[in-house]
């Protein structure tokens, strides 16, 4: 058996459906990646970029195109996070990154991009329907992740909303696509998801208007 057949074999039946060890594993990393992006740990990006190889066997079991798209957009926007937090880690005292909220450019900004992104990709999705079943959904949470993942990648307090509203789709579409698993940590995402937004702007509240400035030009 190679690995990536291992990866895409049913590793146990939930809820009556079974789950393979790639949506398994991929999404118990994201999961890590996640909890790591909460305590502001560089670690966070090498989990998030192994989720997302481990991922793209998941989603091209499940011939889902537009989630395959997706993993290698997270693979190279936590290549540019990771180099991102590593120059600006500096600006907090604990050695781990500084956190701010936006300013009202920053979220027109990322609230533009979002929908333009997902009407292009749904678009594409629907021009080409053996792209993925759901495109419109589908391109919601590809454009979504990606969003959530450029915010948190400078800082922002408001990476924790795009990936609310990420959720709040995904968990929905993952269990009509046959990853059970993916459904499941999609709820975990959503309580982690409360819990960091509010340390985050916690913190974001101590960060002086100099470190807000640096992230805001970085």
């Amino acid at each position: 058996m190679t690995a990536l057949s291992w990866l895409n074999a049913e590793a146990f039946t939930v809820f009556g459906q079974k789950v393979i060890w790639s949506d398994m594993i991929g999404n118990l990393m994201g999961l890590a990646a996640l909890a790591l992006g909460w305590r502001r740990s560089i670690w966070t990006w090498p989990a998030q970029l192994l989720s997302g190889l481990i991922l793209i066997a998941a989603y091209a079991s499940a011939h889902l195109a537009g989630g395959v798209g997706k993993q290698l957009l997270v693979i190279g926007v936590a290549v540019w996070g990771w180099r991102a937090w590593q120059l600006g880690r500096k600006q907090a005292q604990d050695g781990s990154i500084a956190v701010r909220t936006a300013s009202w450019k920053e979220r027109g900004l990322l609230l533009a991009g979002a929908a333009a992104g997902t009407l292009a990709v749904g678009g594409l999705f629907t021009l080409y329907p053996d792209l993925s079943w759901s495109p419109w959904a589908d391109a919601y949470i590809f454009v979504g992740t990606i969003v959530a993942m450029v915010a948190q990648a400078r800082g922002l307090v408001e990476f924790w909303f795009a990936w609310l509203l990420v959720d709040l789709v995904g968990v929905p579409l993952a269990f009509n696509n046959g990853l059970a698993f993916s459904g499941l940590v999609y709820v975990v995402y959503f309580a982690l998801v409360l819990w960091g937004a509010y340390d985050w702007y916690q913190r974001s509240r101590t960060t002086t208007p100099a470190q807000a400035l640096e992230g805001a030009t970085a």
